[in-house]
């Protein structure tokens, strides 16, 4: 599933289409991507509007047309954004297509678990979009607020709470394993033994992953640096890319996710020792590359 670094990266992928009056709509009604959606209000509403604006939280995105029309959408698990010179003919999985003069803005999803919604609102966006948590860079995402988190969920593994989109929005598998092995901390470590500064510190290095992965993933889906656990973290065999350390890192299901984290640089906690922490699995799914413009 698109994380926020990716999310991001298709944000983008609708620039050039902003300033653009949409001459035409093509969408696929039916597909289950439309669920609760007003599609026939979609369609006349968008047709012949201007795309003003995007934005981005957490794995959600927001395009602001005028006449107060939004349009969101949530990528799911395969969903992407592109734009196609032209008309175009469309692929069976581009289930929204707004034509513009000299090109198209394109939703597909292979896999249908993504969504598409649509809002009319003065002046503002949308109700839930304004009722979504703070997102992750935003100064509301406090270490006050996050301590209270950790403290009303103490037993709760790490791991489990970083993919809690109500705490923190757009952090997915891998930047979960990132953060974590960056703080060097077990994943299966509950919250309640952390430790005083647990929120301060946790508050910090997921917003410098953020920051850092929507540099380069977000920018034009480059890599992070060969430092970053992410580099090594898809494949078995590999090692934890700490100069001093080079342990044999560890892949297994844990906080009912398969997770990657270095044994040598995050130790199991006291009732987990002895034991592997979770199934163990043979490796990750890369992050695959987008599909490019035909």
């Amino acid at each position: 599933m698109p994380e926020l670094a990716e999310v991001e990266f298709f944000r983008r992928q609708w620039d050039p289409g902003l300033g653009g009056r949409v001459v035409g709509l093509e969408l696929h009604s039916t597909a289950r991507l439309f669920r609760g959606c007003d599609v026939p209000e979609l369609r006349r509403a968008l047709t012949g509007s201007v795309f003003r604006e995007s934005r981005l939280h957490g794995k959600n995105l927001l395009f602001g047309f005028s006449g107060d029309a939004w349009l969101g959408v949530h990528l799911g698990m395969t969903g992407e954004l592109r734009v196609d010179p032209g008309p175009g003919p469309g692929g069976r999985h581009d289930h929204l297509v707004l034509r513009q003069a000299g090109r198209s803005l394109v939703f597909a999803d292979s896999r249908m678990f993504g969504r598409v919604r649509f809002d009319h609102s003065m002046g503002e966006p949308p109700l839930w979009w304004r009722e979504l948590p703070p997102a992750v860079l935003d100064p509301r995402f406090s270490s006050r607020r996050l301590d209270g988190h950790l403290r009303r969920r103490d037993r709760a593994p790490i791991k489990a709470l970083l993919l809690d989109q109500a705490i923190f929005p757009g952090i997915g598998n891998w930047m979960a394993d990132e953060i974590l092995w960056r703080l060097r901390w077990h994943p299966l470590i509950p919250a309640g033994l952390l430790g005083p500064d647990a929120a301060h510190v946790l508050r910090h290095h997921v917003r410098w992953v953020s920051r850092r992965a929507l540099t380069t993933i977000g920018r034009d889906w480059s890599d992070p640096p060969a430092t970053w656990l992410y580099r090594h973290r898809w494949a078995a065999g590999t090692r934890c890319p700490r100069p001093h350390c080079q342990t044999l890192l560890v892949r297994a299901t844990a906080a009912g996710r398969t997770t990657c984290w270095c044994p040598g640089c995050q130790p199991a906690p006291p009732e987990h020792h002895g034991r592997s922490g979770g199934r163990t699995v043979a490796g990750g799914h890369r992050r695959q590359s987008p599909q490019r413009p035909r």
